[in-house]
């Protein structure tokens, strides 16, 4: 194929680590990828982030770099016995004379196998038939079942930075057989980093398109104006794998966060109009009911997750009308982030203090042994006393009258602290 019929950004496809942009908590200098790879021993990960940030071009540096065989799967367009057939192969490579480690088996897309598809992989992950790489842009969390998560630990990567994009920027007209030889010139990047948004397939296929529309012989320009004119794009329309993604959907939790149902309703439009993943939007509606209304209203995370159940059954384009009652209803409820803080104030706690020892009275004594060591012992069941309610210690030695949680001032969590004094107050 001639070099001229390949797009740039596979052109630019980095072969080492050397040439690879961004990331550099992962394949920087003390990077847990970059570790793994000098070491030769790779585990199973998975790579969770926006696209065009180098996903598909790590997985494959690893391969080369560690001399494995290296299989790949889309999960767009495999089945089941897609990925039974490639591991078959990949068991033979591993029993290869040749061999030189675990193949590499890489599946672009990940979030989009169904558990039946996930559950083949389980097997040949834990028996080390193959080094599991996955790529997606959905959070693993909602996508990926518990048992495949257990077994690869997740990496998030981040949109490249305006200092990576430059970086970029100077490799494609510096190192490109095609672009070195043109004549160019960078009078303005502003168009050209806002319509990347951090991707950097777009910013080299956004190149692409200028170089393309410029006969040649003639000097190239890139500026504002070029590059506005080369995508022929509204600046204002909506994508939704892009920097315009993120943007709308952190106007559209704040909006609600902020209690303007008003705000939140325009940015649902603007999502679904732009043909957002409903249950993208539902997951985030989820997260945000627990988050930032939590305790002052807890019906509101029960509406939000039969929002989430709603749309599967109902589908779209009905389901906007179950989306835009949820948005309201959350804009229009009192706030507390209470439970959010809490939970970080423990996990400092426990980061802090490591594992405590559970007080011997709280603990289960099934064996004779356990009851002799005084396990259980003095323990006080709550339901024997008035009230239901009787003071004991709960926490370890040493956290004793530790507060993570503290009431909202609403109504709800107002009532929760009165409970909380009048029970100490009435306490045995």
């Amino acid at each position: 194929m001639k070099t001229n019929n390949i797009p740039l950004a596979e052109r630019l496809r980095p072969a080492a680590l050397e040439d690879y942009i961004g990331q550099e908590h992962l394949v920087g200098e003390n990077g847990i990828i970059r570790r793994m790879i000098e070491s030769g021993r790779v585990n199973s990960f998975i790579l969770w982030g926006p696209p065009g940030v180098g996903k598909t071009t790590l997985a494959q540096i690893v391969a080369k770099a560690t001399g494995v065989e290296f299989f790949t799967l889309s999960a767009v367009t495999s089945g089941v016995k897609d990925v039974r057939e490639v591991l078959d192969k990949a068991e033979k490579a591993s029993q290869s004379i040749f061999s030189k480690g675990r193949p590499i088996l890489f599946i672009d897309e990940i979030h989009r196998f169904n558990k039946a598809q996930q559950d083949s992989l389980l097997g040949a992950v834990e028996r080390g038939t193959v080094t599991l790489i996955g790529a997606t842009t959905e959070n693993p969390s909602f996508e990926v079942i518990r048992p495949l998560l257990s077994r690869a630990q997740v990496y998030t990567l981040k949109s490249l930075d305006v200092h990576g994009m430059e970086q970029l920027l100077q490799r494609a007209i510096e190192k490109d057989e095609i672009l070195h030889s043109r004549e160019i010139e960078i009078k303005e990047k502003t168009a050209l980093f806002r319509f990347s948004g951090g991707d950097a397939r777009k910013l080299l296929n956004i190149l692409d398109l200028i170089e393309q529309s410029v006969p040649a012989g003639e000097k190239i320009v890139i500026d504002d104006t070029s590059v506005t004119n080369a995508l022929q794009e509204n600046p204002a329309a909506y994508d939704r794998n892009g920097e315009m993604h993120y943007d709308i959907i952190s106007a559209f939790i704040k909006s609600i966060r902020g209690s303007d149902p008003q705000a939140a309703v325009y940015w649902l439009a603007r999502m679904v109009a732009g043909g957002e993943d409903p249950k993208f939007i539902a997951r985030r509606l989820v997260i945000l009911a627990a988050e930032d209304i939590g305790l002052a209203n807890p019906n509101a995370l029960l509406l939000a997750n039969a929002t989430f159940d709603a749309l599967a059954k109902i589908g779209w384009p009905e389901g906007r009308i179950i989306l835009s009652e949820c948005a309201i209803y959350l804009a229009n409820s009192p706030k507390s982030n209470t439970a959010y803080m809490a939970i970080d104030s423990a996990l400092q706690e426990v980061n802090r203090s490591g594992n405590l020892p559970v007080p011997l009275h709280l603990r289960n004594a099934p064996t004779k042994l356990m009851k002799d060591l005084g396990y259980h012992e003095g323990y006080k069941y709550a339901h024997d006393y008035a009230g239901n309610y009787v003071t004991q210690q709960y926490l370890p030695d040493g956290l004793e009258g530790r507060e993570f949680w503290k009431a909202g001032n609403n109504s709800q969590e107002a009532g929760m602290a009165a409970r909380q004094a009048e029970w100490k107050k009435n306490g045995q």
